[in-house]
């Protein structure tokens, strides 16, 4: 009687693989399944059947005390342990994973780390003793001991270093192919159905592991393999000592030699006696074709997930695998307004097949069909092939589960609103354009700000929304992404709402939060989101920090956040007297220390403070309140009438307040004038011209006084000091539009031609004898002799 145990090595999410399981199966006739995966899992494979599980899809394991403890074992309608616990659960057979269970291998884990942290804690001592030792001329180790370590990592790494990442590249090379990768999707994946493709596998990985240390990856990792190995096998013992007369056993190639072998299970048993052990849950979660590739650092991930779901669906049929993707690709081209016509394909396809020929291939693969659409379709260009790797080869398909599978409760509501409020999740990116005048929109944006509180940005703000929208429209960026389910597991120790948990945490962090600035921001935040309690209390925290400082720079810097309540009272139907003595308060206050906070400053501090006063003043604006505003401009004035500030905020102060038309176009002039006299150092001077123009060249072009004092000042400098207050200029007009400073040239080639006879006719009207008289007083207060 031969043996009930039969091994289907597989590659894990590999179509050609799962083909030639199901047709094994169908000739072998299991009757009992056991497949690589979480024992914990088995609980769910009741959903299997259910047609709400829709793949690609994966478990999710996580320690129920620590969700920092998670593992995610995905699957995709293509991969071949989907297939096999499929082919299980629908026919009734008993089904089980084997692989060591997540409770063991997390607790494992974690006293891995423990570990490492005492270990690195120890060092960092260690490395103080050492050094006072050293200092004191003690001797820092034998040389013996401490050499052979060395000697021996050394030995270690280059070893390593010659071996290659991925032990099927031998296999590859040999066969003339550049990667394993390559190699096995040509043999394997992209090949007919073959019911003696496993008897191959299994001996190519028995070769392959003759030749790999078990220590490749390190003692830790060997140690994990053997512990799943031994696992592996004991559960294999036990469906054979139950009575099972045909085993079929699924589980990655790499692992067959070592199931087949001939370890005895007293070994077994003793490696595995005495392991840690955690609780664990598991439930299943939507997964996308985007995680299932090795680039997003799934180490058993795949290159392209969308051509292996293509080569699933196509099956044996080589001839319609290259057609099929072809007219895949022309829809994609044409539905972005991209050249493709039937030619082109037509061509593509002649390509493609020429390329498999050329290369001894029995159909084009992946490599071909990229070549033939590069040459052909995007005549050499890389932006269309980019496109279609992303939307095809790669692929944007997103899973769902059944909404009866375990979950926590903020997960149901989640789910819930997003029904509700017809927000699908999606693994594409996608804009959601919110009018706020609709209450469904509103509660969109309520629900996608409070998900961000939550550290789940399922939405990001637009960056640069559309001008002439006002504010009664937000622009979104929409992407869900499957890591989310386990930040929804640790956010649901907040509460079981979204409402409720996103409340609990901005009241978490509030205890611990000192900044106005921030907490500002976060009254803004928590606004937004519609969660009145957390308004209260950011609120309340605000006010209470707010009056315990003196810092003007803090009180005004918190001063713009707030004011975006009065930007979206109306919009979002918030109460904006609520904060309206808070926010009056620190435009009060921060104003009467503002003259004092903007002296002995350096260049630096200077420009970050400007920043803040333009902020500041929109907001003034904004508020709109008679104290506030008057304050606001007391505060102003005294800085830019004043001897204290830094030039370039005296030159701020003094734009804002012409601008608020609080000085005249006469009282500019005689500011400027001041600021830039001849007896004003050159450096303090270009600052305050930077400050005064403040970004902007309308003063200079419509104001008739300023022209001539600015060109003035400019003419009458020595070579030295224009050298050195030029880079300054320079800044200052860099920021102008280039319509602007066209205009500025313009303006001074025909203020040139002026200037000639204004100072010819200044010359005419000279009176030298009247001048005369007051040389003597001059020479007499300057202590010049004559």
């Amino acid at each position: 009687m031969g043996s009930p145990l039969h091994y289907f090595g597989i590659r894990h999410h590999g179509p050609g693989c799962a083909r030639s399981l199901l047709r094994a199966f169908e000739s072998l006739q299991p009757d009992c399944i056991l497949v690589e995966g979480p024992p914990e899992g088995e609980g769910l494979l009741s959903f299997m059947a259910h047609a709400d599980l829709q793949p690609p899809v994966a478990m999710l394991i996580h320690a129920s005390d620590d969700t920092g403890l998670a593992a995610f074992y995905p699957f995709a309608e293509f991969s071949p342990e989907w297939q096999a616990l499929q082919w299980g659960v629908k026919r009734g057979l008993p089904t089980r994973f084997i692989d060591l269970p997540q409770a063991h291998r997390m607790a494992i884990e974690q006293a891995a780390r423990a570990a490492d942290e005492a270990e690195a804690a120890k060092a960092a001592a260690g490395a103080g003793e050492a050094g006072g030792a050293a200092e004191a001329g003690a001797p820092l180790g034998d040389d013996a001991t401490s050499e052979a370590p060395a000697a021996e990592a050394a030995g270690l790494a280059e070893a390593a270093a010659s071996m290659p990442d991925d032990p099927f590249d031998w296999l590859a090379h040999a066969a003339g192919h550049a990667d394993g990768e390559s190699w096995w999707n040509h043999m394997v994946e992209e090949r007919g159905d073959g019911e003696d493709l496993f008897g191959a596998i299994a001996e190519a990985m028995t070769a392959v592991r003759a030749e790999t240390p078990e220590d490749r990856r390190g003692a830790r990792a060997a140690r994990r393999e053997q512990l799943r190995e031994a696992f592996m096998r004991q559960a294999i013992r036990e469906a054979v000592k139950a009575g099972h007369q045909r085993i079929a056993v699924v589980c990655g190639a790499w692992h067959v030699p070592a199931l087949q072998g001939a370890t005895a299970a007293k070994a077994d048993a003793a490696l595995l006696k005495g392991l840690p052990k955690l609780k664990v849950l598991a439930t299943w979660v939507p997964w996308t074709y985007r995680h299932l590739t090795s680039a997003s650092g799934y180490g058993a991930g795949i290159d392209s997930p969308g051509w292996y779901e293509h080569l699933w669906q196509q099956g044996a049929h080589a001839a319609g695998r290259t057609t099929g993707w072809l007219a895949r690709v022309a829809g994609l081209l044409r539905a972005h307004d991209l050249d493709c016509s039937s030619a082109h394909l037509i061509e593509a396809t002649r390509l493609a097949d020429t390329l498999a020929a050329l290369r001894e291939r029995p159909a084009p693969g992946l490599p071909e069909l990229d070549e033939a659409v590069r040459s052909v379709i995007c005549m050499g260009e890389q932006a269309p092939l980019a496109l279609i790797r992303e939307r095809l080869t790669v692929g944007d398909r997103m899973g769902q589960v059944p909404a009866e599978v375990p979950t926590v409760p903020l997960q149901r509501d989640i789910e819930q609103m997003q029904k509700s409020l017809r927000l699908k999740p999606e693994a594409t990116a996608r804009t959601l354009d919110l009018d706020l005048r609709q209450p469904n929109d509103l509660a969109r944006s309520h629900l996608l700000h409070r998900l961000r509180l939550l550290d789940l940005p399922w939405g990001a703000r637009a960056a640069g929304q559309r001008s002439g929208r006002g504010t009664f429209h937000e622009v979104w960026q929409l992407q869900w992404q499957p890591e989310f389910a386990l930040r929804i597991i640790e956010a649901s120790r907040f509460g079981a709402t979204v409402a409720h948990a996103a409340t609990s945490r901005v009241m978490e962090k509030l205890a611990a939060e000192t900044s106005l600035t921030v907490l500002a921001e976060q009254v803004d935040t928590v606004l937004l989101a519609d969660l009145p309690v957390a308004v209260q209390a950011v609120t309340r925290a605000l006010e209470d920090r707010a009056a315990l400082t003196g810092d003007a720079v803090q009180l005004i810097g918190a001063v713009p956040p707030l004011a975006n309540v009065f930007r979206y009272g109306s919009v979002r139907q918030t109460d904006s007297a609520l904060l309206s003595h808070v926010l009056d308060s620190l435009i009060v206050r921060g104003a009467i220390g503002l003259p004092m906070a903007c002296g002995a400053l350096d260049a630096e501090a200077a420009e970050s403070l400007r920043t803040r006063l333009i902020a500041a003043q929109d907001a003034v604006r904004l508020r709109d309140g008679e104290e506030t505003t008057a304050a606001w401009r007391s505060a102003l004035h005294g800085i830019a009438f004043g001897e204290s500030a830094a030039p370039l905020l005296r030159g701020v102060a003094c734009r804002l307040l012409l601008d608020d038309a609080q000085v005249d176009s006469e009282g500019a002039s005689q500011q400027l004038a001041r600021n830039l006299s001849s007896g004003a150092p050159p450096t303090e001077a270009a600052a305050w011209l930077e400050g005064f123009l403040n970004r902007n060249a309308m003063v200079l072009l419509h104001d008739e006084a300023v022209w001539p004092l600015v060109d003035g000042w400019l003419s009458a400098l020595g070579e030295a000091h224009f050298l050195q207050v030029l880079p300054l200029v320079r800044r200052s007009f860099a920021d102008f539009s280039g319509a602007d400073r066209r205009a500025l040239g313009e303006r001074a080639r025909r203020g040139a031609v002026k200037g000639t006879g204004a100072v010819a006719t200044a010359a005419a009207d000279w009176d030298e004898s009247r001048a005369v008289l007051a040389l003597p007083l001059l020479r007499e207060l300057l202590g010049v002799k004559a």
